[in-house]
């Protein structure tokens, strides 16, 4: 039970977060135009309000339906939520029963659903030639059903889950109790479902109330600083060892980055803290409560920076004294509990323990203990062509080897991974792209995409044998007897014909700079007729910000991202280099560059070739004899 509302809250929250800019903007045009903001102006007002009903529930429905099924899922999302928003205009005039936000947390993801049925179900019966049509008609029919549905189905009894959820939040504004709302916000914030509170409720809730009032209390309840604060300054004063070394820095982070997870560890050494936090939470409450303090849109991050920027005028007074007393109170509390209950712990062994618990928030599964439950596992680097491409190779292989053929493997750029990924593999300098595309996804961080140990580890636990001792590497005989470059005199079954051609070979180089080598990989291409001569550069770009020495002597370099419409025709080019070149200081030289240009996956059949035929030096070393019409004939025929 408590996977699947941990599991929820993290849903809600990866609707709302892509799209805190937009929040962000419409917080801060109702701060300036709203008849009682800094600078009243009717027309301006009048967009902002535009915003509220239609752009963010777009926006969100959007982002729900893309979770579930890719763009295709956030363009029906975004088709079905105006639905809602028409039985909203129709049925609803004003207040919380406005079912724009709810509407689109509910039909976006229902409605992406519901096309991932569809092509699940259409999935053998396309006929070929007609995908895209079939795509585009099904995306906008599903959507129009959706969004029919909607205005006279979902809306009404989204209008009265909104009246329902509304009178709840009524009956503690009404009675004065708001404040307990933290005898369980801040527990589960330290169980790492802040986001999920603050993004997934309050900040809808919030959105309601400020378009009626100018200003809502609930963008404050779990983003006040000051509960977090207050533990930070008693670790300074009664604190011991390392955590009360390290407590004055976390408190800066926390007051003026709104990192809140950085007092979580210090809360988890001794979790009797816990009062003092709540204790904090409701005063914070409280005094906005009384003093009629809340901000226009949510802060995000929760730092004192963020907070004053939404604070509308007149409530600074309120929302300043809310946190310094949710600080004094949380302090005050938390000094004896640390004198009568404290230990003498280290911070590192709280801060082990809070990874734990956050990797629990996030719903990691736990490759070594439940190995059945990973059914997919995603390959992710910076474009989404190459190294990834090889590495899924590379994984897929070894988990045939060891029984897990099951699990599907694939590629993808690292700011697409699916929202089904339960692994994602990437390399360590992508981790915090990787965290944001994959919120929901266990990381495993490597350093080479070819050769990296972790690929054995990870296929012996989800084979089910557990957490073992790194294996030993096998020699190329071992790993793949039947697959070096001898096996070219065998008869070809499959021949892809034009992506590797003998005029994108060229064999015996003299040692060149990189910058060099990769215009000239990428130039090959351009004469030839496969890129465009835009796509050189995005290569270049591409090596600037994450190297693709895969350090086993190959190098695969290919373009960014935003230049992959670059690409006319998939490609790859060769170059070797028997005298080998330096490819970045303190990595092991390159004697074979292949230039990359992929267009969807139709390259990815000779990348796999590469990653099986190519994965250790003495294979390199082999391949560089060949001629290149042997070349050709190696990597494109299995």
């Amino acid at each position: 039970m408590k996977e699947k509302v941990q599991s929820f809250g993290r849903f809600l929250s990866a609707m709302v977060m892509p799209n805190i800019g937009a929040f962000i903007a419409w917080g801060l045009m109702a701060a300036f135009f709203i008849s009682t903001g800094w600078m009243p102006n009717e027309k301006l007002n009048a967009v902002q309000d535009a915003m509220s009903h239609f752009l963010l529930p777009i926006l969100i429905a959007y982002t729900g339906g893309k979770l579930v099924d890719d763009v295709r899922g956030g363009v029906c999302g975004a088709i079905s939520v105006m639905g809602a928003i028409g039985a909203a205009n129709a049925m609803v005039t004003s207040g919380y029963g406005s079912p724009q936000f709810l509407g689109a947390m509910v039909m976006g993801p229902l409605s992406g659903y519901v096309l991932k049925l569809f092509d699940k179900l259409m999935d053998e019966h396309k006929p070929a030639g007609f995908e895209m049509l079939i795509d585009n008609f099904s995306t906008g029919i599903i959507g129009m059903i959706m969004c029919i549905l909607a205005y006279y189905f979902f809306g009404p009894f989204l209008i009265g889950a909104t009246n329902v959820l509304a009178a709840g939040v009524n009956f503690f504004v009404v009675h004065h109790i708001l404040p307990l709302a933290s005898l369980i916000v801040e527990p589960a914030k330290i169980l790492f479902l802040n986001n999920a509170i603050n993004q997934g409720i309050f900040t809808p809730l919030g959105m309601e109330q400020a378009a009626e009032t100018g200003k809502s209390i609930f963008f404050l309840i779990e983003a006040n600083p000051g509960p977090g604060l207050g533990i930070l300054l008693a670790y300074c004063i009664a604190g011991k060892g390392s955590a009360k070394d390290t407590a004055p820095g976390a408190a800066i982070i926390e007051f003026f980055g709104g990192i809140h997870e950085i007092y979580f560890p210090y809360v988890l050494m001794n979790p009797i803290l816990i009062l003092a936090c709540m204790a904090g939470g409701m005063t914070g409450v409280l005094v906005n409560v009384i003093l009629g303090g809340g901000l226009v849109g949510p802060a995000s991050p929760g730092s004192i920076i963020s907070i004053l920027i939404m604070t509308p005028r007149g409530a600074y007074l309120a929302v300043i004294l809310s946190i310094i007393a949710a600080a004094a109170v949380s302090c005050a509390v938390a000094i004896p509990l640390l004198k009568i209950f404290g230990k003498n712990e280290d911070l590192e062994s709280a801060q082990n323990q809070m990874s734990d618990m956050k990797s629990a928030s996030k719903g990691i599964v736990a490759v070594d203990t439940n190995p059945e439950d990973v059914k997919k596992v995603v390959f992710a680097c910076d474009a989404g062509m190459g190294s990834s491409a090889m590495g899924a190779t590379v994984l897929a292989k070894k988990l045939k080897a060891v029984g897990r053929g099951d699990i599907v493997v694939e590629h993808h750029s690292v700011s697409d991974i699916p929202s089904d990924a339960q692994l994602v593999v990437t390399h360590q300098d992508l981790k915090e792209r990787a965290e944001h595309s994959a919120p929901q996804a266990q990381l495993v961080l490597i350093t080479n995409f070819m050769n990296a140990p972790e690929y054995d580890e990870v296929a012996k636990q989800l084979s089910g044998q557990g957490s073992t001792a790194q294996t030993k590497d096998k020699t190329p005989e071992e790993a793949a007897p039947s697959e070096k470059p001898a096996a070219v005199e065998g008869k070809p079954e499959e021949k892809e014909d034009d992506l590797l051609i003998v005029e994108n070979i060229k064999t015996n180089q003299k040692p060149a700079s990189k910058e060099d080598v990769i215009r000239e990989a990428g130039q090959m291409l351009v004469d030839t007729g496969y890129v465009d001569k835009d796509y050189v550069q995005g290569m270049i770009l591409r090596e600037d910000s994450f190297p693709t020495n895969l350090q086993n002597g190959i190098a695969i370099p290919h373009g960014v991202e935003e230049v992959k419409q670059k690409v006319k025709h998939s490609g790859i080019s060769i170059q070797t280099f028997p005298e080998t070149i330096t490819w970045n200081e303190g990595e092991p030289p390159v004697k074979l560059v292949i230039g990359i240009a992929g267009k969807g996956d139709e390259h990815v059949d000779i990348l796999a070739r590469v990653a099986t035929k190519l994965q250790a030096p003495e294979q390199v070393d082999e391949f560089l004899k060949l001629s290149p019409e042997e070349m050709v004939k190696f990597l494109t025929t299995d």
